[in-house]
């Protein structure tokens, strides 16, 4: 096989988790409002109008994707932002009830440094663990609530390994309890099926640039009757809820991408998860001393998250990326770290698997013959590495005192 880094054999982006191309179709409608549909969407005349028609239609679209009601959606300029409205809003709201936040070891950032940034505020946060899938016990949701306890956020689908959360008990024993109950949905949205009357939730977070909509948008469902105080402030856009001038185009876009992404969602899911499982265990047959990071089955199908042990994960994107194949090593905000995964050490891994991870998210652009490419290349990649790699006498050793003699 030749190949270079301008002329890679195939090209295979395998990242969609970090973001996704902006669908034709969603282009399409979000042409009209950068030039002829120009307005703003508060002005009373035409062009207003024009606009304003824009966005409530967009906004129909998104709650249709979460069985929402429309008034339900708020506008945000992305996953977050949504993320912090919800937590800091509704925190600072009740803290006349309590003062007491749970979440997870395993949030996105947006969460997790939010409910940092609110201790110092005052507020206690419990972080609960997780097990070795990265999955939170509702038990150990139900042991951490005491009296002062005003919210939970705990994510939905876990945006490094995929894992799936019981976000639907949890719900249920946030009702009982009156609790609030927040989830991040990012990853999720678009992916399965996401009906906030069914996950018992009160805030939700998704974000257009993960399912084929623009960056730079998102929203926040936040349930009828709880109140939220916006965090950005200077006008009454969105009902009083966040002040800003309407990103128009963008929130067109991700209104059809949402509309898009349900009415394809059981045929696309279906596809996604074969073509999850084929790479899997194509990774797992072809490259020994490596395990799976999540839940095998309750995972997001689109999620293949694996640690590779004995080598760095940076290097095997490097080689990866120059063989035309995109993945990461993680979460896309957090690529520029030196630490491993904080996920990953909450699911127990120790330090140097940690550093072996490999991510690699499908999304419709993805065919049979891009998993059957990318295990052509990456048992080849792994091996040379693990050749050069300061833990290959670490593997020899251990290797050795398994009885296993050498290892080739």
């Amino acid at each position: 096989m030749t190949s270079d880094y301008n002329h890679p054999a195939r090209r295979v982006y395998l990242d969609n988790s970090s973001t996704t191309p902006v669908r034709a179709e969603v282009l399409s409608v979000m042409l009209p409002f950068f030039a002829q549909a120009f307005g703003n969407a508060s002005s009373i005349h035409r062009w207003g109008k024009e606009a304003r028609v824009g966005v409530e239609t967009a906004r129909e679209k998104v709650a249709y994707l979460l069985g929402a009601e429309p008034s339900e959606i708020v506008f945000t300029s992305g996953g977050t932002e949504a993320d912090n409205l919800a937590l800091r809003s509704t925190a600072r709201l009740l803290k006349s009830k309590g003062n007491h936040i749970i979440t997870t070891a395993v949030e996105h950032h947006a969460v997790l440094h939010t409910c940092q940034s609110l201790e110092k505020e005052g507020f206690e946060v419990t972080y609960l663990p997780v097990d070795e899938y990265g999955m939170v016990g509702v038990e150990s949701v139900a042991g951490a609530i005491r009296p002062g306890t005003i919210l939970i956020s705990v994510i939905h689908g876990q945006n490094e390994v995929g894992t799936i959360q019981p976000i639907e008990e949890i719900g249920r024993l946030a009702k009982e309890k009156g609790i609030l109950l927040h989830t991040d949905a990012v990853q999720s949205a678009g992916k399965v099926p996401l009906k906030v009357r069914d996950l018992n939730v009160d805030l939700l977070s998704i974000s257009s640039h993960k399912l084929y909509g623009p960056k730079g948008i998102g929203a926040l469902y936040v349930r009828k009757s709880v109140k939220i105080a916006p965090q950005i402030t200077g006008g009454a856009h969105e009902r009083g809820r966040r002040a800003g001038t309407e990103n128009v185009a963008g929130i067109v876009g991700f209104g059809e991408a949402c509309y898009l992404a349900e009415r394809e969602l059981p045929e696309e899911s279906l596809r996604l998860t074969s073509l999850r499982d084929r790479l899997i265990k194509g990774i797992l047959d072809k490259i020994p001393d490596t395990v799976l990071n999540g839940h095998p089955s309750r995972r997001l199908p689109h999620n293949v998250n694996v640690s590779i042990k004995y080598v760095e994960g940076e290097s095997i994107l490097l080689n990866l990326d120059l063989m035309g194949i995109g993945a990461s090593s993680g979460s896309a905000c957090t690529s520029g770290s030196l630490e491993p995964s904080h996920v990953l050490l909450a699911m127990g891994l120790p330090h140097e698997v940690a550093h072996g991870s490999l991510r690699m998210t499908l999304g419709r652009m993805n065919t049979a013959e891009d998993i059957d490419y990318v295990l052509e290349v990456l048992p080849p990649i792994v091996s040379r590495l693990r050749e050069m790699s300061a833990f290959s006498s670490l593997r020899d050793s251990r290797a050795c005192e398994e009885g296993h003699g050498n290892v080739q």
